[in-house]
């Protein structure tokens, strides 16, 4: 595995596209990995001090992840290195998005990811530039639909990316109308937990949970986990922290999900920032969900983690670990090593199946056939590494051999 990755890692990048802003100090880069199967996708993220080498791990992320979620394409993503507090947001959105619509419109999709907006940016702004949708390249490249199919589906994707769940089993509140966009990365993370124990044995019920994070993913991810019946005992936010070491109550947690501030954990309970990490890792805890930015979690916290009976890890940050390598740190191989440790391509692979699901030719518009279909996924991954390897350590080595296999 080693010696694949090392190989996929250093392989040199088909495409780079490189931007300059001429009214701000914004400069954006779309990285293709590789045109595998006549396209690439990955989202456009964008935040102070991103730079090209980002963007590369971050596109060779989404190749990993494809040959999980599918459709069977090469890896890509954009970045702008710019504050997306500025007020000028939107212009330099608006001009990056011109400048790339060739590539969109040809044989490159994109969607939301850190900082940027799926259906209020990148949807609307893409359509000024004369996309039909930002997943448009990859028809185009990858499916070669008839005109008239690829209306037909580029409607289908349009319509169930923003579609507002119906169903009180996927939302916490439907009077809310929050839509598949915005729950479905979360539920991923905790259906890998449930897929994961019944297949090596267990229950997610009754077991205790940390959640890192608490904006879409964390949030979602600590509602589905909540909603299983896990007891979830800490939530750790930039914003500060939460603990029980009992557990939350599932109204509880629908409570703290339906208050948060945007992607902000808010609470009359919440203690500070420090001491929330002086304590949450050591607490009593069976599933970790790291939810909140990549390259965080240190050797330290891990070990206190698993010290307290950590059992599994369910990736909703893509890379959580401190490690400077692309994909597999000495931290993460650690945790690797010494527990459960689902990766992040196969646990936070929601959105992009999807967007996978929805270009098929024609499907299911439930949210049952939806939210199913991402879990099916999910857990054939996850038998594919256990039929490989029926331990329970060595997860995230086994599933990157089974991909990189696949792709060198």
């Amino acid at each position: 595995m080693k010696e694949l990755l090392k190989k996929y890692e250093n392989k040199e990048p088909e495409i780079v596209f490189n931007w300059k802003d001429p009214e701000t100090y914004a400069e954006g880069w779309t990285v293709i990995n590789s045109l595998r199967g006549g396209a690439a996708g990955g989202g456009t993220r964008m935040r102070n001090g991103l730079d090209m080498n980002e963007v590369l791990s971050l596109a060779k992320t989404m190749e990993i992840k494809f040959t999980v979620s599918g459709p069977a394409i090469g890896g890509a993503k954009s970045g702008i290195n710019f504050d997306p507090k500025d007020p000028r947001k939107k212009g330099v959105l608006e001009r990056w998005y011109a400048a790339v619509s060739p590539l969109l419109k040809s044989y490159y999709g994109t969607g939301g990811d850190l900082n940027v907006d799926e259906i209020h940016e990148v949807i609307p702004i893409t359509e000024e530039s004369g996309v039909w949708h930002p997943q448009e390249g990859v028809f185009n490249g990858h499916f070669k639909p008839t005109e008239a199919d690829k209306i037909n589906r580029i409607g289908q994707l349009r319509h169930g990316v923003i579609k507002v769940i119906e169903s009180s089993n996927y939302s916490p509140d439907v009077l809310r109308k929050y839509t598949v966009a915005d729950m479905i990365t979360g539920f991923g993370v905790a259906e890998a937990v449930k897929q994961y124990y019944n297949i090596y044995g267990g229950s997610v019920k009754g077991k205790k949970a940390v959640v890192q994070g608490f904006g879409n993913v964390g949030a979602a991810a600590a509602f589905y986990l909540s909603q299983m019946g896990a007891k979830i005992v800490g939530i750790i936010d930039i914003s500060g922290g939460l603990i029980n070491e009992e557990g939350f109550t599932f109204e509880e947690i629908t409570n703290l999900f339906l208050a948060k501030n945007g992607n902000t954990l808010v609470s009359d309970d919440l203690i500070s920032f420090d001491e929330a990490n002086d304590k949450i890792w050591s607490i009593k805890t069976e599933i970790f969900a790291p939810c909140a930015a990549s390259r965080l979690i240190t050797l330290n916290q891990i070990d206190q983690m698993i010290d307290s009976g950590l059992e599994v890890i369910s990736c909703g940050a893509n890379v959580p670990f401190a490690d400077k390598e692309i994909f597999f740190g000495t931290i993460m191989e650690h945790t690797d090593y010494r527990v459960s440790l689902i990766p992040d391509f196969i646990s936070n692979c929601g959105m992009a199946r999807v967007f996978a699901y929805f270009m098929e030719r024609k499907v299911e518009m439930t949210d049952e056939a939806i939210f199913n279909d991402t879990s099916n996924i999910i857990r054939d991954a996850l038998q594919k590494v256990y039929n490989k390897n029926k331990l329970k350590t060595e997860i995230s080595a086994t599933a990157f051999e089974i991909a990189l296999n696949q792709l060198i």
